[in-house]
């Protein structure tokens, strides 16, 4: 394809935008001032219909091909402030060249999908926690505040049709000691596997969140290996693998300076559970969890081994067997009652969790405006409630939470809750203000 094809596409765009208007600065360096295509080639470069090629040059002498001259139309064909008479060359050039632009159609439709494969979602989150426990010898409280401020991307790659490859990685940081970076920032990959979905069947492997239905009573952490679930209204879950127990909630809220046998337990669990709205509004469902590891053992050297082991003595059990229950009413699609109660069979004391929650609405990211509350009796104990969730609840503790959410725009949420209770074995005064906002990506 010779030079005076480009001359006449580049004439025929920019002639009527030329006498009015300055051309573009010129990026190429073989097309100077003086020459005679200096003005349209200057202004298609600004106008993105050619860009030259990687050494800034446009090399207007060299032949170029169908395809080279068909990228050039199709940008071309994308300006929509252009003439009749220009519409009508432009329309010309793309008969000549239809073949050429049908191919790159695929071509752009091709990578239009594979960009649309990857899909990013995130939050920024900030959390406030202040936690006032009863001291042991006066009626004063311990005051203990954090701030949190956590930075999370969630990449999801479509693999076909039915796989999937998802990941959470987490940055947090605490504002308290904001002096850049310090002893208490982390990055770290929270979550990395391979989900498939096929009908009434799904399946995860790798690092993912197990989150149980009785509420996150007993777990809400993540575990390595692999999960598969069957069924529809009916699902039963098999799952097998391991968990750090160094990350558990109940090794978080234990005093420091401990020993650990073990950083890890191995986990496998089995969940049965009923959920079709359509047609009843019960659900509910059974569960049972074995775990085993060196940290449950207790000590005889009279040393804290992470809070997570059992009492001390004679009990040398490196297992945890827990089983639990859970069912819900769905009153009109606004409010639901629910409850749930869990029991640690190798446990020799804090062996039982229960809880019983009334929520009513629930705030929507996407729809602004939106609110919802919960009112609730928690009770966990700690060797039930392993990894259960915590927040303004302590793990160890019993009394009543309350909460709401709301969303004042759209993907910005709010949230505040207020627990009051006791240690179960201190008997001790405990209570926790705690709040939270979300931005969502």
């Amino acid at each position: 394809m010779k030079k005076t094809l480009v001359s006449a596409l580049t004439t025929a765009l920019v002639i009527g935008a030329a006498s009015t208007t300055f051309a573009a600065s010129n990026p190429f360096s073989d097309v100077p001032a003086d020459h005679w295509a200096y003005d349209a080639v200057s202004q298609l470069a600004a106008d993105g219909v050619i860009t030259g090629y990687g050494d800034s040059t446009f090399q207007g002498n060299r032949n170029i091909t169908r395809y080279e001259m068909a990228q050039m139309i199709a940008k071309a064909m994308a300006k929509t402030d252009v003439s009749a008479a220009d519409k009508a060359m432009i329309d010309k050039l793309a008969a000549e060249f239809s073949d050429e632009l049908n191919n790159l159609g695929v071509r752009v439709s091709n990578l239009e999908k594979h960009s649309d494969m990857v899909k990013w979602n995130g939050k920024l989150r900030y959390t406030y926690d202040s936690k006032r426990v009863e001291k042991e010898d006066s009626n004063a409280k311990d005051k203990t505040n954090k701030d949190e401020l956590l930075f999370r991307l969630e990449p999801t790659a479509e693999v076909n049709d039915h796989w999937n490859v998802k990941a959470r990685v987490d940055a947090k940081t605490y504002m308290d000691s904001d002096s850049g970076q310090n002893d208490s920032d982390e990055v770290k990959l929270k979550r990395a596997y391979a989900e498939g979905n096929y009908k009434n069947f799904s399946t995860q492997l790798g690092k993912f969140g197990l989150y149980t239905p009785e509420q996150g009573l007993v777990f809400d952490d993540e575990m390595s290996g692999a999960k598969v679930t069957f069924g529809k209204d009916l699902k039963a879950s098999l799952y097998a693998g391991r968990i750090d127990l160094s990350d558990s909630a109940t090794a978080k809220n234990m005093a420091n300076g401990s020993t650990h046998y073990d950083d890890t337990a191995n986990i496998q669990g089995i969940t049965l559970q009923y959920d079709n709205p359509a047609a009843s509004k019960l659900s509910g469902g059974a569960a049972y969890y074995h775990l085993n590891s060196d940290s449950f053992k207790g000590s005889t050297d009279n040393k804290i081994n992470s809070g997570i082991q059992y009492a001390d003595g004679d009990n040398k059990e490196d297992e945890a067997n827990i089983w639990s229950v859970n069912a819900a009413y769905n009153f009109d699609g606004t409010s639901k009652l629910s409850a749930a109660y869990a029991n640690n069979t190798s446990a020799d004391n804090l062996n039982y969790s229960w809880q019983a929650l009334y929520n009513y609405k629930g705030a929507q990211a996407e729809n602004k405006g939106t609110w919802g509350a919960y009112a609730g009796y928690r009770y966990l104990g700690t060797n039930a409630s392993l990894f259960g969730t915590q927040d303004a609840q302590i793990v160890g503790a019993k009394g009543w939470e309350v909460g709401a959410n709301y969303t004042p725009f759209k993907n910005v949420v709010a949230t505040a809750k207020y627990f009051n209770g006791k240690g179960i074995e201190s008997d001790r005064d405990a209570e926790t203000l705690w709040g939270r906002v979300e931005f969502l990506f």
